[in-house]
C-alpha cells in the first residue's frame, strides 16, 4: 500500500492550539474581575488596593489610626512631691529558704511649706513605697519659711541624729545631702546651709531635720511671744 500523505503545517498549528485550550484550567466565575479593578489578594486579604472592606482606622480605607483607648495606667497627677530616702531589706530564714521584707522611708511635700514623713513595710518594694507615701501624705505639717530660705538658724535632734540648719543668701543652693536634702527639697527651700553632726541612720536624720524645721518662727510670731 502506498504511504499516507503528510499533514500540512497549517493543520498542525490548528491542532496544537486546540490542545492548549483543552489543557488550560477553567477559571471560576466567582474569581473573575473586570479589568482595571484588582480583586482581593491571596488568602482573602481585605486590605488590597481594590477591596472595599478596608477597616484600618475610623477614617475609612487608608485613614489614620485612631487614638488608643487603653489609659488604665494614667492616674491623676499628685499635688505632692514624693521622694524615696531609703529602702531597707530584711530577710528571715525559714525551712524552705529565705523570706524578704522591705521597708521604705518616704518624705512628701507640696513645695509651699508643708512636709511629712512616712514609713511603709511590705513584702514587695512597690507596696512598701505606696504605704509609706500614703502615711507621709496624712502626716503633713506646716513649716515657717522666708522666701527660699529659713528665718534663722536651728538645731534639730531626734534619737541619735543632730542636724544644724542655717539660712543662706540667694543663689547659694541647698548645701545638704541624703535625708536632709530630700526633706528640704520637698518643703520648697532652695538656699540653706546644713550640717549633720550625729548618727548616720536615715530615719534619725530625717526626724532631726523635721524637728529643726518645726522650731522655725517668723518675726511676727517672735514679737507676739515677747509682747
Amino acid at each position: 500500500m502506498p504511504p499516507a500523505p503528510l499533514a500540512s503545517s497549517s493543520n498542525k498549528n490548528s491542532m496544537s492550539e486546540e490542545t492548549k485550550k483543552a489543557a488550560a484550567p477553567a477559571t471560576p466565575a466567582g474569581n473573575a474581575s473586570p479589568a482595571g479593578n484588582a480583586g482581593p489578594g491571596p488568602g482573602g486579604d481585605r486590605r488590597g488596593p481594590g477591596g472595599n472592606n478596608n477597616r484600618r482606622g475610623p477614617g475609612g480605607p487608608g485613614g489614620p489610626r485612631g487614638p488608643r483607648r487603653d489609659n488604665r495606667n494614667e492616674g491623676p497627677a499628685s499635688e505632692y512631691n514624693d521622694k524615696v530616702v531609703h529602702i531597707n531589706r530584711c530577710s528571715k530564714v525559714v525551712k524552705g529558704g529565705r523570706r524578704f521584707n522591705f521597708a521604705a522611708l518616704i518624705v512628701a511635700g507640696d513645695g509651699k511649706g508643708r512636709v511629712g514623713v512616712g514609713y511603709g513595710k511590705a513584702k514587695e518594694v512597690p507596696d512598701a513605697i505606696r504605704k509609706g507615701t500614703d502615711r507621709a501624705h496624712r502626716a503633713l505639717v506646716h513649716v515657717n519659711l522666708r522666701n527660699n530660705t529659713i528665718p534663722h538658724e536651728v538645731i534639730g535632734r531626734a534619737d541619735g541624729g543632730v542636724v544644724m540648719l542655717r539660712p543662706a543668701s540667694p543663689g547659694t543652693g541647698l548645701i545638704a545631702g541624703g535625708g536632709v536634702r530630700a526633706v528640704l527639697e520637698v518643703v520648697g527651700l532652695k538656699d540653706v546651709l546644713s550640717k549633720s553632726m550625729g548618727s548616720n541612720n536615715p530615719q534619725a536624720i530625717v526626724k532631726a531635720t523635721l524637728d529643726g524645721l518645726a522650731q522655725l518662727r517668723t518675726l511676727e510670731q517672735i514679737k507676739s511671744l515677747r509682747a
